[in-house]
């Protein structure tokens, strides 16, 4: 291993860059993004992974890096760099593994052999054993047979055939596979067991979950995995936890009696508990998260925290097993927050404008390790003090960048509300800003559409770029979203053109009738529900806008009901179908952007994805077509290999020109120029 004196580290990564002052595009698509943490078992190390596009390759590459940490027997060192990998864990014994492009690679932290383990057919979400002698893993099995396997005599043809529904899920077809969980033995040899047999069913939850739904026992003979029994799997969210012999055998239900989303098992280090996250209600992707422990003596579920008004997640363990650490949305940031089983009550550990998230708990119980992002800047890894909250930073990957920065002004405040409430936003004001000027406006429209608008630093939706380009921009924490009590986000729900789109219009309206905010220069911009939410103000705005982008918008309500895949979505935010009644039918109607359209006057940027079955690019067809139809000025912007999100280095590099280029076009100085010589 070579180490580096952090500096240098810093040199070698980072790219030449010109002189500059204002964050672009192309420094963006330059940053380094900080993932993957696992602290060793001594405490006295964290794993961590780097990756950074390559535009020019058109991917990304991922490093593991070695952290050794300040302690009282150890003075801050320099990181290094390992290889390129991803994943990386520590075995029982100090070692550690990370994932490779042919399997895993197992070192020890000082010198020594190192393991190749080949993995030919495959292997995700590794989660090594306590014992250190075995690790589990999931793979696809394929289980259904597909169009080929019933026409072989059709070796040419391509097609698909399905006989039930959730036949696509977010951007891929149904394949007749499954993801299934493993165990391999790591010391004295052994093939691969399937610990789910013949079972059509996936685990981790797909497409989004991770290894963070399995954990192996404290003794390394059982483990616990999320898995959805439902046979109707595009209508209901009922996930269960299932723990299964790590030899194999019948698994057994832990949550038969509970409805919603039960995930993210953590299993206490004395093996009593077993703490996961939970849902109350089936068919509601965003209600409460709750703590629930699962007594392994009793097998009783309860809940910990019944009166705290706010989701949980990262659940973790004190080492003597009587507290737990997790994270929370909290007013547009995320901080941790901490409760004892002895006396459950919710106590923040952390305050401050940033998100806090992959957290971890030191041996001793006095430190805790996240990654701590804000909107001028991506995630740095931090450890915080767990008795003051105090946080200091440990890495600073991207801190030559951001040296020759301006950075925006960023502000929390809250607005009056058409209903008497008060309403939250993040201002993002220009580098340099000057109250005597005057600055185009951007209202940024959320998406979820239960989704908080928080201290994260998106590649996409990117706040400091917009402010860097000129605008002022408002992130608006309308009804519907976390962080603000759970019935501030229930408020949205068969509620989609109403109560929230007052909230952001009373937004709007404050921040136009500020001296330094040009009115009209006004655009509205969102993704998904931001997108809907887009189409909705192009037809029910008014005249505050000149110039709207939506990305992946829903535009119709009753083709995409039909259209979209995730069933129990819209039955539960849209009411059912709409045929189910006439008052469904008649929200339908009163709520969809297509209801609208002789209204259409603003300039519409339409982009989409090709791959995008949660919001199916007709959609965003449907909406371009009508914009031509009533001669809105309007472009359309398709990506073939993308879905709902645009990942590929160029595709983000293309995306952000045309994002911009339209902003400029009709928000910016060439606009200006044009509405001062009397013309909009």
């Amino acid at each position: 291993m070579r180490s580096l004196p952090f500096a240098a580290v810093l040199a070698w990564l980072l790219p030449v860059l010109p002189a500059q002052e204002l964050l672009t595009a192309e420094t963006l698509n330059r940053l380094h993004r900080v993932g993957g943490l696992a602290l060793s078992p001594d405490g006295k190390h964290l794993l961590l992974t780097v990756s950074t596009p390559d535009v020019a390759a058109n991917k990304s590459t991922s490093k593991v890096w070695l952290l050794p940490l300040p302690g009282p027997d150890q003075p801050a060192a320099a990181a290094v760099v390992l290889a390129e990998g991803s994943s990386p864990m520590w075995l029982p014994n100090g070692s550690y593994a990370f994932a490779t492009a042919t399997g895993l690679e197992v070192r020890p932290l000082l010198d020594g052999p190192r393991v190749e383990v080949e993995m030919p057919d495959g292997c995700d979400n590794v989660v090594w054993s306590p014992t250190g002698d075995r690790f589990a893993f999931t793979r696809s099995v394929k289980l259904d047979a597909t169009a080929k396997d019933l026409h072989p005599d059709l070796p040419k043809a391509n097609a698909r055939i399905y006989d039930d529904l959730m036949v696509r899920h977010w951007s891929v077809w149904h394949d007749g596979s499954y993801s299934h969980l493993f165990v391999r033995n790591y010391v004295g040899g052994g093939g691969d067991r399937d610990l789910m047999p013949g079972q059509r069913v996936h685990t981790p939850l797909q497409p989004f979950g991770g290894a963070e739904q399995i954990a192996w026992s404290p003794d390394g003979k059982w483990l616990c995995y999320t898995a959805s029994p439902a046979t109707d799997p595009e209508s209901s969210t009922d996930s269960r936890l299932f723990e299964v012999s790590a030899d194999g055998g019948e698994a057994k239900c832990l949550t038969p009696e509970l409805p919603g989303y039960d995930q993210d098992p953590v299993y206490s280090p004395d093996g009593r508990w077993i703490a996961f996250s939970s849902m109350a209600r089936g068919g509601f992707e965003a209600d409460r998260v709750r703590v629930v422990l699962h007594d392994r003596r009793t097998g009783e579920n309860a809940e910990l925290l019944p009166d705290f008004d706010a989701s949980a997640h990262e659940l973790r363990w004190s080492a003597d097993s009587r507290r737990l650490f997790f994270t929370v949305e909290s007013e547009g940031t995320t901080q941790i927050y901490t409760a004892s089983l002895e006396q459950p009550k919710a106590v923040a550990v952390t305050a401050g404008r940033h998100a806090l998230s992959n957290l971890l708990v030191a041996p001793d119980g006095q430190w805790l390790y996240a990654l701590r992002a804000t909107m001028e800047r991506p995630a740095e890894v931090v450890r915080i003090h767990v008795d003051g909250g105090r946080i200091e930073p440990l890495t600073d990957y991207n801190g030559e960048v951001f040296r020759g920065l301006r950075l925006p002004q960023i502000d929390g405040e809250w607005f009056d509300t058409s209903d008497g409430k008060k309403v939250h936003a993040w201002i993002v004001k220009p580098p340099g800003f000057d109250p005597a000027k005057k600055y185009p406006f951007l209202l940024y429209c959320q998406g979820g559409p239960q989704s908080m608008v928080g201290q994260g630093f998106s590649f996409r939706w990117n706040f400091h770029l917009m402010a860097a380009k000129g605008y002022v921009v408002a992130g608006v924490n309308r009804r519907g979203l976390p962080g603000f009590g759970q019935q501030w986000n229930d408020d949205i729900s068969k509620d989609w053109g109403g109560q929230c789109m007052r909230d952001l219009l009373a937004v709007c309206d404050a921040m136009q009738a500020r001296p330094y905010v040009d009115k009209a220069r006004t655009g509205a911009v969102g993704a998904s529900f931001g997108g809907f939410t887009v189409y909705w103000l192009m037809g029910n705005g008014g005249d505050r806008f000149a110039a709207m982008i939506s990305h992946c918008g829903v535009f119709n309500l009753e083709s995409m009901y039909l259209a979209t895949e995730e069933l129990w979505f819209v039955n539960w935010d849209l009411g059912g179908p709409f045929w189910a009644s006439p008052e469904v039918a008649a929200a339908y109607r009163r709520f969809s952007p297509n209801q609208y359209v002789q209204n259409w006057k603003t300039p519409l940027l339409v982009i989409t994805g090709e791959r995008d079955y949660r919001v199916p690019y007709d959609q965003s067809l449907q909406a371009f077509t009508a914009a031509q139809l009533m001669h809105v000025p309007s472009r359309l912007l398709v990506f073939p290999d993308e879905g709902h999100w645009i990942l590929k280095p160029q595709n983000g590099v293309l995306w952000q020109r045309e994002f911009f280029g339209w902003l400029d076009l009709h928000l910016g100085a060439k606009a200006a120029a044009t509405q001062g010589a009397g013309g909009k």
